[in-house]
């Protein structure tokens, strides 16, 4: 959850001391079903509120309706700002959101708040590369999101044909540097890579979202048909155990250790997408992996060595 508004519902349910999911999602502008899922995640984070069921019911502060965020315990303290501080480190407004949030803290919990705070970051630029940016498009769309706007994107597919498209933002996802808006339109659900979006034009339309639509669940969903996407060649190959590590590393849940030979070497299962993308990634490894099965595997690796012999090859 964005840190900016874990901090205003904190503050609003310490000045109401009781609130129910549907007057959060009216004052911060954003569906039932995410206000029900911030204050689940402020209670699984420790913060000190807990629902209360039946007639006249709502989420509380623990303490009553005058509780203040001065009634935090050392322990709950440092909890809320672990779980908010490395996402105030990328934007000033969640910054100067943790700040109100320490003035409001006794004075003897500032000092640890402040350290649980900056104990952890996130750097997501790999070794080698230069850091990168959020895009700025990624703001546009987060907007429409909060406000449950449709927007008008023009897309280019991966075959670099351009389309133009009504939707209903739903969500945004940020996967190994990658963004991706999941939206509803009017084929159903569909997942856009953000770096394709050519242009997004805000309207003043009313977007509309399902009342149990939950982003990890429908992100789950997407990744599972992904993978699936993904393995549909397999490949069985004889490699030293002590590479092993290194393929996992290379096709990650697509490698699967299967058995231990008695010469030392470790039969492997891999996938990847087609023969070719298999071939692509043992062709560095010479002789160190065999291939045992499919041919189409073998059959492409022994392509891309005759093209290297044929290229390098002294005769």
């Amino acid at each position: 959850m964005r840190a900016d508004r874990l901090v205003a519902t904190l503050l609003l349910m310490q000045s109401r001391g009781r609130v129910t999911a549907a007057e959060l999602a009216e004052e911060l502008e954003v569906s039932v079903a995410t206000a029900r899922r911030d204050l689940e995640a402020l209670s699984a984070a420790g913060i000190p509120v807990y629902p209360q069921p039946g007639r006249g019911g709502g989420w509380s502060l623990v303490g009553g309706a005058r509780t203040d965020l001065s009634g935090l315990s050392a322990t709950e303290a440092q909890a809320l700002f672990l779980l908010v501080g490395p996402a105030a480190a990328v934007s000033d407004e969640a910054k100067a959101a943790m700040r109100k949030l320490v003035r409001a803290l006794p004075q003897t919990f500032r000092a640890d708040a402040e350290a649980a705070a900056s104990a952890t970051m996130i750097d997501p630029t790999r070794w080698g590369e230069r850091g990168r940016r959020r895009p700025e498009m990624v703001d546009l769309l987060r907007d429409a999101v909060i406000r449950r706007r449709k927007v008008r994107l023009t897309y280019s597919n991966s075959a670099r044909q351009r389309s133009e498209r009504l939707v209903d933002p739903w969500g945004l996802v940020d996967k190994d540097d990658t963004w991706y808006l999941l939206a509803g339109t009017d084929k159903g659900q569909r997942t856009f890579r953000v770096d394709r979006i050519v242009a997004s034009e805000h309207t003043d339309q009313p977007a509309e979202r399902p009342d149990d639509f939950a982003l990890a669940a429908a992100w789950e969903q997407v990744v599972g048909e992904m993978e699936e996407k993904r393995s549909r060649t397999w490949a069985t190959v004889l490699i030293e155990a002590r590479f092993v590590p290194i393929l996992r590393d290379h096709f990650g849940r697509h490698c699967h250790t299967d058995a231990e030979l008695d010469d030392g070497r470790v039969r492997v299962r891999l996938a990847a997408p087609t023969p070719l993308d298999i071939a692509r990634n043992l062709a560095g490894w010479g002789f160190l992996v065999e291939v045992l099965e499919p041919p189409s595997v073998q059959s492409e690796l022994a392509r891309i060595g005759d093209e290297l012999a044929g290229l390098y090859g002294s005769g």
